[in-house]
């Protein structure tokens, strides 16, 4: 399928800029169906103040929260099976696997993994 350059307006300033080939071919590539709505300097524009955060209706909790930071991460509590000490994991344990504390979890991550017997 070949594409054509395309001239749009920028709903925000009114200027008119290229939609060029070579970026409609990569809007395809990642499914994005609709074309964009604002030049290049004003969706920077917006990137950089973070407006397009609160108006999107989420509120980003950092890097580290899943879903790229829109939502916070799931905690779950369990008992390290180390320590005993109670702790957060932000999956559900399951009774035939080990939890860790962050403190053991270091601990056991440091260690040199175990040898197994050569398989003849």
């Amino acid at each position: 399928m070949s594409t054509a350059d395309r001239i749009l307006v920028c709903r925000e300033c009114g200027a008119r800029f290229t939609f060029t080939a070579g970026e409609q071919a990569f809007f395809a590539s990642r499914g994005l169906l609709n074309q964009p709505s604002r030049c290049p300097p004003c969706r920077n524009a917006r990137k950089a103040s973070g407006d397009c955060e609160s108006s999107a209706g989420y509120v980003p909790y950092g890097p580290a929260a899943s879903f790229g930071g829109r939502i916070p991460r799931q905690m779950h509590p369990a008992t390290c099976t180390t320590c005993g000490q109670m702790t957060e994991v932000p999956f559900i344990a399951q009774d035939d696997r080990p939890v860790f504390c962050s403190e053991c979890y270091g601990d056991v991550r440091d260690e040199p993994p175990q040898s197994s017997p050569p398989t003849r």
